[in-house]
Parts: C-alpha cells; structure tokens; sequence
C-alpha cells in the first residue's frame, strides 16, 4: 500500500475513533434515565435528586463546552480530546462503583467535564482531517449521524444493561470502551495540528457563565419543595440574573471573549440560538419523562423501555443519515424544520394523554414514531440555519456556541419540568388522588407544557428563517 492511501486510510480509522468517543459522551446524556428507578432505590433518593442525578453531568457539560474548544486551540485539541476521554472514563468507574449520592454526583460533574472537553474539540479535528470539501461533507455526515442518534441510542443501551446486569454497568462499561478509544485514537489522530499559543483563555466568561446555569437549575429544581416564595428559588433565580448581566458585561470588554457577542448581530444565528433554547428546553426532558412513565406508570422493565424507544431512534438515524440533507438541499431549511418540530410538538401532546393503563400501541408507539420523524428532520435544518449567513472563519466557534444553547436549554427545560411534574403529582395527592394517577397527572403536566414550548419553536423558526435556499455567506458580517 503506498504512503498516500495509508496516510487516507488513517484519517478514516481516526475518524471513527473519534466518533467513538463523541458517542460514549452522547450515550450518557440519556442512558441514565432507565436506570432511574434502579438507582433511587439503591441509594435511597428523593425526587429532586432523580432531576439532579441529570443535572450535574449537563450543567459542567454545557458550562464547559466552549471554554473545552479554547483549550483544544491554545493546548492542542488532539492533547484535549485524549485527556477529556481519559477523564471522562474514569469518572464514569466512579459513578459506577459508587455507594453514597454525594459521590455518585460528584462523579457525574467530572463525567460532564470530560464529556464537554471531547465534544468541544471533535468537530476541530475532523477539519484537520479533512481538507478536501467531498471529503468533509462525508466525515461530516458521520458525525452528525452519530451524535443524532447517540441521545436515542442510550435508551435502549441503558435499558439492555440495566436489566442484565444491573445500573452500575451503565457506567463501568465506558471502561473498556475509553480505554480502547484512547489507545485507537492515540495512534491514529495525527501529532503536528496547529495551536494557538497565544490565544488568552477567558476564565471569567467560563466562570460566570456556568455560575449563571448552575444558579438557574438550582433555583428551578428546588420550586417543589421550597416554592416560588423561598430564597433558594427567588433568590438564585435573581442572583442567576445579575451573574449573567456580569457575564455579558465580561464578554463585551475582553480581547478573546469566549462567546463573541458580535456573532449575535447574525440575525439567523440568533435565531438558531434562540429556538435551540427554547425546543431543547421542551424536547429533552421527553426522554426523562417518557421512560418514567413507562417504568412508573405502565410499570416496563428497564429492557422493554429500551426496546420502547427503538421507533424513536431507528427513524431519526434513518432521516439523519441522508434523507433530510436531500431535503434540505431541495426545499430550503425552514420547510423540514418547521414540519419536523410541528410532528415532536404533537408527539409530546400525545405522551400528555397517555392513560394510567395505557398500551404501548395506541398511546406509546404514536408519540414515538412521531417524535423520531420529527427530529430527525429538524436537527440538520436547524445547524444549517443558524449557520446560514456566519462567517467561515468563525464558524467552528458558532457550532460549538449554537450546541452549547441545546445543552443549556435541555439542562433548564429537564429543572423546570421536572419540578413541574412533581408539584403536580404533590397537588393532586393532597387532593386525594391514588398516587398513580397523580404520578402520571405530573407527566401529562410536564409534557404538556413541552408541546407549547416546542410548538413555540415551530412558531419562531417560521418567523425568523426565510422559506430559501442556503446562502453562501457574505464576506464580512462577522469579524474576529
């Protein structure tokens, strides 16, 4: 074999390696969620625990996102993605080999930590890789077909686990996997991409920004027990505020800020950013909610809620492998986002009237069918709007910063309906309800207010995004 069709041939054993990693990082944004029960009643958690179990690998997940690229660019993204794995599997043992709730949580922070620092420099790398445009747009499409996917996938691998082995092996087994991604990537991943050494890292952007989500959550999380009258919720949502006030205040007199606000003079990337907020804020607690549903009101084993979701991940891998960039090339962003987030709005109002004895194929099996359809043909068109009209030369950061707000809007819509739903469920206790029904008169709260906010998207997306094609990007909206 020559020295060319080596060197091409390991840019592709690179490429899967790091799709490797990127999904052991998705899969634990959601594999936990069957495992819920198993591990509250293992550990002996309350209610706002199951909320927080979640909450503190996301919040230093999308805290950490952004900052984790501006290492990867001062220290080398190659050094960054290896010690984000490494760093990230050994936290995952931790979690696993854990017997006390304060450590499995502080565990699942380090877990996010890591997580954030091989999501952050992924997309980096694989440009390195891929100077020719056919090239990339491939490997591209990999990757955006793994971490599409990799949410809906971690059901059914948490459900298959849990069941034959018990929930600790949702985390031990990253184990072999680190190790073995670790090794792969050690040896494929190329030594000689450039840094930028003289880049200036903004801590107190990093600092502030993760303060303000940390407060944020806090504060939304404790409205069960504590109300909208108590300082842990008025006040951090207060204090959240004046954070972010300082935030922006630091993002707008630093040299290096670590978001740009320039970028949001964009019209369609603020829009992007916006609608990522308010869709993941309603979207991604479904997948929390509906796998308690199954578990707590229909009472599936952990296996058949991961056999459950298999419509919902099978039909968004299928429409995310190439059928919606077909779609998109064809139609513009704004039609097939537009469906798409209409079909998940009126999946999550299905789940909303999912009866206490409910059957998987009148009130279980349409909402996931539609809700796998619908994202698979929302996601794509969204990046593709959002990064529509942004310069090339800050279009990595873009990326990073527009999937940062579907962290942070997930990590605040999973606080807000989970509190949601369970001071529904108290409500309709004290009111003398059975406690099923009142368990899942909470659910159908929740997701109630999920199909408005995602309804809300549809709503945002068909007023800010024009009904064209692409663009190419003019030459000079953005400057760094």
């Amino acid at each position: 074999m020559s020295s060319s069709h080596a060197a091409e041939g390991q840019r592709w054993f690179a490429l899967y390696a790091l799709c490797l990693g990127v999904l052991m990082v998705a899969l634990d944004t959601t594999v936990v969620t069957v495992s819920l029960p198993s591990i509250v009643s293992d550990l002996g958690l309350s209610g706002t625990s199951l909320t927080w179990l979640l909450n503190t690998y996301l919040v230093t997940f999308s805290g950490l996102l952004i900052l984790g690229g501006r290492f990867g660019d001062l220290y080398g993204q190659r050094q960054v993605f290896l010690t984000g794995l490494c760093v990230f599997t050994i936290a995952s043992v931790i979690c696993g080999l854990a017997r006390s709730s304060l450590l499995l949580f502080a565990a699942r922070a380090v877990q996010g930590l890591g997580g954030a620092a091989v999501t952050a420099v992924s997309l980096s790398l694989i440009t390195h890789l891929f100077s020719d445009r056919a090239e990339r747009a491939r490997a591209m499409g990999i990757y955006g077909f793994i971490c599409a996917t990799g949410g809906c996938v971690g059901e059914f691998v948490g459900g298959l686990v849990t069941q034959a082995f018990g929930w600790q092996w949702i985390f031990l087994i990253n184990l072999p996997i680190g190790i073995a991604v670790c090794a792969f990537c050690a040896v494929t991943l190329p030594r000689n991409i450039p840094t930028s050494r003289g880049l200036r890292l903004d801590a107190g952007g990093a600092v502030t920004l993760t303060a303000t989500l940390t407060l944020a959550v806090c504060a939304l999380a404790n409205i069960p027990e504590m109300g909208w009258s108590g300082f842990s919720t008025a006040g951090f949502l207060a204090i959240a505020v004046a954070v972010f006030f300082i935030f922006l205040g630091i993002e707008s007199r630093a040299r290096e800020p670590l978001i740009p606000l320039r970028l949001f003079q964009v019209r369609d990337f603020t829009a992007g950013s916006v609608l990522g907020v308010v869709w993941s804020a309603g979207g991604f607690p479904w997948f929390v909610l509906a796998a308690l549903y199954l578990q707590r009101v229909l009472g599936y084993s952990p296996l058949q809620v991961g056999v459950a979701f298999i419509p919902t991940t099978a039909l968004s891998a299928a429409l995310s492998a190439g059928v919606t960039a077909r779609l998109v090339t064809r139609f513009g962003t704004r039609g097939p986002l537009l469906v798409g987030l209409l079909l998940g709005a009126l999946s999550l109002a299905l789940f909303a009237r999912a009866p206490v004895g409910g059957s998987f194929v009148l009130d279980v099996f349409p909402g996931m069918v539609l809700l796998g359809i619908g994202n698979g043909l929302a996601s794509t068109p969204l990046l593709l709007a959002a990064m529509n009209r942004v310069e090339p030369s800050v279009a990595g950061l873009a990326s990073g910063i527009v999937n940062t707000t579907f962290m942070m809007g997930g990590t605040l819509g999973l606080a807000a309906l989970g509190s949601l739903a369970q001071a529904r469920t108290r409500l309709l206790e004290q009111s003398g309800a059975d406690a099923i029904v009142a368990l899942n008169g909470g659910y159908h709260a929740a997701f109630w207010v999920g199909a408005l906010l995602t309804g809300t998207a549809a709503l945002i997306a068909a007023l800010a995004f024009s009904p064209g094609r692409l663009v190419h990007p003019p030459q000079s909206i953005v400057q760094t």
